[in-house]
Formats: structure tokens, C-alpha cells, sequence
């Protein structure tokens, strides 16, 4: 193979139940997992049901305001204690099958008969805890005994990206508000979709819109190739919308060098972070099967433009298009894999040789 060209992982890998069972359980099930946007659950009581690799998690805001995770097992028979995606429950958590009980804080609070058993410790067979951290306004979860630092592999994620982790800071993610949420039911393999984020090399083809936006892409390199660099907006362009018009006012932090500028992050293994200087947009990918994943796409503006309902669509529209383009794209790749064609994989140019560095990640996760 000539220098311009590295392999890529194998075809296999993308469709293998047994690799994506062992990704389930070396990767989601063992690192810091976005599960959840902090502000949907805004009640003592509110709670979300979330699959992360093989466990359905229950994330639960307390009485006493703060955001827990347990498992989402009841401790006597193993019944799923909470069937429902999401909702509010006034101070407990009821199993439907035989109504062993438990508080906000995973506490076994009651249960047919708890009375005859004196010697059952409450906390020893409480739910069992998830270790949690609420950051950028997201609740990450880890089901990992002991999780790897929070700093070193999210936080770090952007100080590798942007440089400095107070790049993302000026944003004041955490005090934006959702005003537009989009679910894709993706059916691909989740590296895929991870491989397309990461490169450029298809924008030209592919992504007409988001070329006239932001013209340096044309060229093939992602903004996320270079350490600190965001891609710069058009001469004629206003702002990040569908047709380049006008957007909204700057958030209050965005620096001036950060102005007309757009800057992608990946947070392995399931998180792009899209900053712009009006608004950001977020996914997060819950991988189901080895070829199909969730993606959730999360648009957040300021307080103010999102309370006075200000017409977001222009800029919806842009990367809702760019999703769709995306998806589409990665959808054509699924059934390839399996192709004798690309039994041993294809080949990445020199604008995607980053890539490789995310292969190299996988396997070592992996053990393979």
C-alpha cells in the first residue's frame, strides 16, 4: 500500500454481532456515556430510562435536587423496576411485579411484608448505584466499578480538539436551552457514523449546503484535523443557516477570534459537539445493534431566544440537512460491509489518516 492510502478496520467489524457485544461490554459499558440533557429532568422525582451497552439505567432527580443513576433492576427477582422512558414519580420507585419499593436515593424503603424479614439491610439492597457527573448541562453516566477520570477522557477529548478546555467554556453550554430536538433511527454500524463526523473528504460531494457556509471544507479536511482550528464562514455568509442569512446575537462569552467560525469535537465514543457562534449543536448516538443506532441531535440557543420564540428552523435546517446527508450516506455503507469486496476493508486518504488514530482506538478497547 502506497503512503497516501492506510487501511481501515476490516468489514467485519462493522457487522459482528460478536464485536458489537464486546464493544458493548469493553467500551459503553466501561467509559463516561452521555445520557441524558440535565434540564429534562427538572423535578424531584422526574426520571429517564437509558440503555447504555447491555444495562437499562434509571436517572432520577432527588428530593433534594441532585441527579442519581441506578440500575434499572429491582433487587428481589430482577424485574425492570422502571418500564417507562421517562415521567415523574412522586417519592418512589414501585417494582410492578412483586411492589418491593425504593426512594429517590435507591433506599429499599418498603415491601409486601418487609416486616417479617428485620435482618434485611435497606441500603445493602437498595438499587444499585451508577456513578454520575452533570457537565455542559448533560448527565454522563459510567457503569464501570471504578470509572476512568471524567477529566483526562471527556474534558480532554476537547483540550485535544480546541486546545485549552476554556475554549468551550465561553459557550456557556450549561445555560442554554434546547429548541429543537431530532431523533434519528440510523441503520448503521455506530463507527461509521463516527468515521463520517471525524472527515471532510465527502463534504464537497455530499454537503452542498454546508460548503456555501463554510467554503475551506471544499477541500476535503475537517475542521476537527487540526488541533485549535474552526472552520471559517464564507465572506458572504451572515450566520450558520440553511441559506447563510442572518442568524441570532453572539453568545455572550464567544470571543472575537471564535466569531464566524465553527469548531466539531468528538467525545469518544458517542458525543459530537458542534459549537457556532449563535448556538450549538449536540449528538449523542445509542448504539442498538451492529447495524443500527440512535442518534439524538440536540439544538441549544440562549434563554432569551428560545423563551421569546424566536424562528430557530433556518439554522435547524442546515444541520438537520447535514444529518440527513450524513446518515444517508453511512446507510449506503452498512450493507457493504459484509461484501467479499470489503472483507479486508478499504483505504483512507490523507485528509482522513486521523481516522486511523479511532480504528487503533477500537481494537485496543477491544483486545482484538
Amino acid at each position: 500500500m502506497t503512503a497516501s492510502l492506510i487501511p481501515t478496520l476490516p468489514g467485519h467489524y462493522y457487522t459482528d454481532p460478536t464485536i458489537f457485544s464486546l464493544e458493548q461490554s469493553r467500551i459503553f459499558e466501561t467509559m463516561w456515556f452521555c445520557a441524558a440533557r440535565a434540564a429534562d429532568l427538572p423535578n424531584p422525582g422526574s426520571f429517564q430510562s437509558v440503555e447504555i451497552g447491555r444495562e437499562s439505567v434509571i436517572i432520577v432527580r432527588g428530593r433534594d435536587g441532585s441527579l442519581r443513576a441506578f440500575l434499572n433492576i429491582c433487587r428481589h427477582r430482577g424485574a425492570k423496576l422502571c418500564t417507562e422512558e421517562s415521567g415523574e414519580v412522586k417519592r418512589a420507585f414501585q417494582c410492578p411485579y412483586h411492589a418491593w419499593t425504593y426512594g429517590l436515593d435507591g433506599k429499599l424503603i418498603a415491601a409486601p411484608n418487609l416486616t417479617k424479614m428485620p435482618d434485611i439491610d435497606r441500603v445493602e439492597y437498595g438499587l444499585v448505584n451508577v456513578h454520575l457527573r452533570e457537565w455542559i448541562g448533560y448527565v454522563w453516566v459510567c457503569l464501570a466499578d471504578e470509572p476512568p477520570s471524567f477529566e483526562d477522557d471527556v474534558m480532554g477529548a476537547v483540550t485535544e480538539r480546541l486546545g485549552t478546555l476554556s475554549a468551550i467554556d465561553s459557550y456557556e453550554i450549561d445555560t442554554l436551552q434546547v429548541g429543537r430536538r431530532i431523533t434519528y433511527d440510523v441503520k448503521a454500524n455506530w463507527k461509521l457514523i463516527v468515521e463520517n463526523f471525524m472527515e471532510c473528504y465527502h463534504c464537497a460531494t455530499i454537503h452542498p449546503e454546508l460548503v456555501e457556509v463554510l467554503p475551506e471544507f471544499a477541500d476535503g479536511y475537517a475542521a476537527q484535523y487540526y488541533v485549535g482550528h474552526g472552520a471559517e464562514f464564507g465572506s458572504g455568509i451572515q450566520g450558520f443557516t440553511v441559506d447563510g442569512s442572518e442568524g441570532f446575537e453572539k453568545l455572550p462569552g464567544v470571543s472575537e477570534d471564535q466569531d464566524r467560525r465553527y469548531y466539531a469535537i468528538t467525545i469518544k465514543p458517542q458525543v459530537f459537539v458542534n459549537l457556532v457562534p449563535d448556538h450549538i449543536i449536540l449528538h449523542r448516538m445509542y448504539p442498538v445493534a451492529a447495524d443500527r443506532t440512535i442518534v439524538e441531535c440536540d439544538w441549544l440557543y440562549s434563554n432569551e431566544v428560545v423563551a421569546s420564540g424566536r424562528d430557530v428552523s433556518r439554522s435547524v435546517e442546515l444541520f438537520h440537512r447535514v444529518n440527513v446527508q450524513d446518515f444517508d450516506a453511512c446507510e449506503r455503507c452498512q450493507p457493504a460491509m459484509s461484501s467479499r469486496a470489503y472483507a479486508r476493508g478499504g483505504v483512507l486518504v490523507p485528509s482522513e489518516h486521523h481516522i486511523g488514530a479511532f480504528h487503533d482506538w477500537v481494537t485496543t478497547r477491544l483486545g482484538v
